[in-house]
């Protein structure tokens, strides 16, 4: 208990000391990175989509030329804790961007990009702050509202952590981790329950959503009252959207919403009675 609070104390302190900066090289070869979806787009549409990209990679890095020590999958962003190892971090994140789009858009018979820009990234130079790093990433659900405490997350690598995971096992290379908290795995686990339920500061590159400036329809409700106000200028319910004959009335529609609101693919898609993919295909 002294050393992890030992740990606490050096990791806020570093954290809040550490430089912040755009694609600055790491001395340790470690980075926090961050790809997100391209205008706010979500990336994943189903489960299935995630455990894709898992498998990616799982695959990816099976020349064990660089490590994955977290993870976590959220809707439209995705968090990657890395070691390049023998790869540069771009190399890296090409081949596994570049290898889920085409899966991605294979399915869902779409064409453009898939992520937005660059990826970001920001360098770990010390035990510290990587410790804070793993931890911030397994707590991105929780931040964001999803669920209460980080193990409840499916998408994200916390559970292959604390053996609550097995159907993606070595997506990542945890024992590097466990290892800094102690010897001896059990002990460790524990440690590192403790370690990633404690309050802290950390800050970090992290997804933020658009500014909801000129945005005319702010929430669903107001959604729901635009697409009414819509569909009555063409005599046609929410209930006739789906029809043949109204699809060009729909993709219309999807347009404006997209455009006017500040809606995820999701919301639109449940507000419209309608499958996420086809939300995500009509630009």
């Amino acid at each position: 208990m002294t050393r992890l609070l030992f740990w606490y104390k050096i990791v806020n302190k570093e954290v809040k000391e550490m430089p912040r900066g755009s694609r600055k090289k790491s001395e340790s070869k470690m980075y926090h990175v961050m790809i997100r979806g391209n205008e706010r787009r979500e990336i994943f549409l189903d489960d299935d989509d995630k455990l894709r990209f898992i498998e990616i990679l799982k695959e990816k890095k099976q020349d064990k030329k660089y490590s994955i020590y977290a993870y976590c999958l959220m809707d439209n962003h995705v968090h990657l804790l890395v070691n390049e190892g023998n790869e540069t971090i771009s190399q890296i994140m090409k081949k596994i961007n570049i290898s889920y789009a085409y899966y991605f858009n294979k399915k869902y018979s779409r064409i453009g990009h898939l992520f937005q820009d660059r990826f970001k990234s920001e360098a770990i130079e010390n035990e510290g702050y990587l410790l804070s790093a793993v931890r911030y990433i397994h707590n991105n659900p929780v931040k964001a509202h999803i669920v209460m405490q980080a193990e409840d997350y499916k998408w994200s690598s916390y559970g292959l952590y604390v053996g609550k995971c097995q159907y993606t096992k070595d997506s990542i290379d945890e024992e590097f981790i466990l290892g800094i908290f102690s010897c001896e795995r059990e002990k460790a686990v524990e440690l590192f329950k403790e370690f990633s339920r404690q309050e802290n500061q950390d800050s970090f590159i992290e997804y933020k959503e658009e500014e909801k400036v000129n945005k005319t329809i702010q929430n669903e409700q107001e959604a729901k009252e635009y697409i009414i106000e819509q569909l009555r200028k063409h005599n046609v319910s929410l209930e006739e959207i789906t029809n043949v004959a109204n699809i060009r009335i729909r993709n219309d529609l999807i347009v404006k919403l997209k455009n006017k609101s500040s809606l995820s693919v999701r919301q639109i898609a449940e507000i419209l009675g309608i499958g996420r993919n086809i939300v995500q295909r009509v630009q």
